[in-house]
């Protein structure tokens, strides 16, 4: 309650602030002097003419880390990822996407994107606070839950590998535009509380820092790992109940993100998990292919079409976590309790 107060009304609107609570909201609204505006609306803007592909791209790269213990522990864990609850957690995590690359988010006061930064934040802080005192969680082994090398993985996983990898779906990123998600991630992480000093500052330091993640692999999840994996492309099967257009619809994200699954996990480690099958729907992304070029080309050089594109996207992602959500708000609480 305090928090969301502080959010609209500022911290000088409270009484008996905690001084962990100054110090947060010091650090968080003191805009570094690294920060470069232009870049930070720069990658927020390549977020938002990708549209709802960010969101089924960043859902299918993150399965192959869900193959780590220190990754899968703490979200199996807090049970949002796994079994029923796996839509509803990944929609909360779109709804954090759409707030933070809206036009001025991360840099307007008191924006929507600002304050759902800032929970997100808090939310890691209350998660890693329980698990790291629970028995199962190994803190000699791991370090921390929710721990810094992840977190500033993340933030590589939502500049580096989408500008490199969607090329393969006919989306067209350059290394310029690389280099402004890299600061718009930049920015981002350092209202997450990641710390600077580690963050990659090219595209070759994004590459280094991946590539030794790819080679320290434990492969070491078990069944919670299976759990989260299996239980991500499941998560948009057709509901019971749902008829007609919904039904159509729902069919349709579950296979496309199922073949989306397919094309950015490990073959070695896929074959090690009970996934749904992607024939013949691997033919969707084929067949979209020249179309998507077609689209970014035309965005590319013919004046106006970049704007409008745009507006399309943002348009297209909040009908559909609209209509996913079905009237539900994502709600980013710091004070659930452990599912064991």
């Amino acid at each position: 309650e305090m928090l969301d107060k502080a959010l609209v009304d500022g911290i000088d609107s409270l009484d008996d602030v905690p001084d962990a609570m100054k110090a947060l909201f010091e650090e968080f609204e003191t805009v570094p002097d690294w920060v470069q505006p232009e870049l930070v609306e720069q990658g927020a803007a390549i977020w938002r003419r990708w549209g709802t592909m960010l969101f089924s791209f960043a859902g299918a790269e993150t399965l192959e880390i869900y193959t780590e213990a220190a990754v899968a522990t703490p979200l199996s864990l807090a049970g949002g990822y796994a079994g029923d609850n796996a839509l509803r957690r990944f929609l909360e995590t779109c709804r954090f996407w759409i707030d933070v690359s809206e036009p001025g988010a991360l840099l307007t006061p008191g924006s929507k994107g600002r304050a759902t930064a800032l929970k997100v934040r808090v939310m890691h802080v209350s998660v890693r606070s329980r698990v790291a005192k629970h028995p199962e969680w190994d803190i000699a082994k791991w370090g921390l839950p929710i721990s810094q090398t992840y977190m500033l993985l993340t933030l590589i996983a939502g500049s580096l590998t989408p500008g490199l990898a969607l090329w393969t779906l006919g989306y067209h990123t350059t290394p310029r535009e690389i280099r402004a998600l890299i600061h718009f991630q930049k920015y981002m992480g350092y209202l997450l509380g990641v710390r600077m000093q580690w963050y990659p500052e090219t595209i070759a330091d994004s590459i280094r820092a991946l590539m030794t993640t790819v080679i320290s692999r434990s492969y070491d999840s078990g069944e919670h790992g299976k759990e989260l994996i299996e239980s991500y492309p499941q998560a948009f099967a057709p509901r019971d109940g749902h008829r007609g257009l919904k039904r159509l619809r729902e069919h349709y994200n579950f296979r496309i993100n199922s073949v989306y699954s397919a094309m950015f996990m490990g073959p070695g480690t896929r074959r090690k998990y009970s996934m749904p099958k992607v024939l013949p729907w691997m033919i969707i992304p084929i067949v979209r292919f020249p179309l998507i070029t077609a689209m970014e080309l035309t965005r590319r050089f013919v004046p106006g079409a970049a704007g409008v594109h745009e507006k399309i996207m943002c348009a297209h992602r909040e009908n559909w976590y609209r209509a996913q959500m079905e009237g539900r708000e994502a709600q980013f609480d710091a004070s659930g309790a452990l599912r064991r």
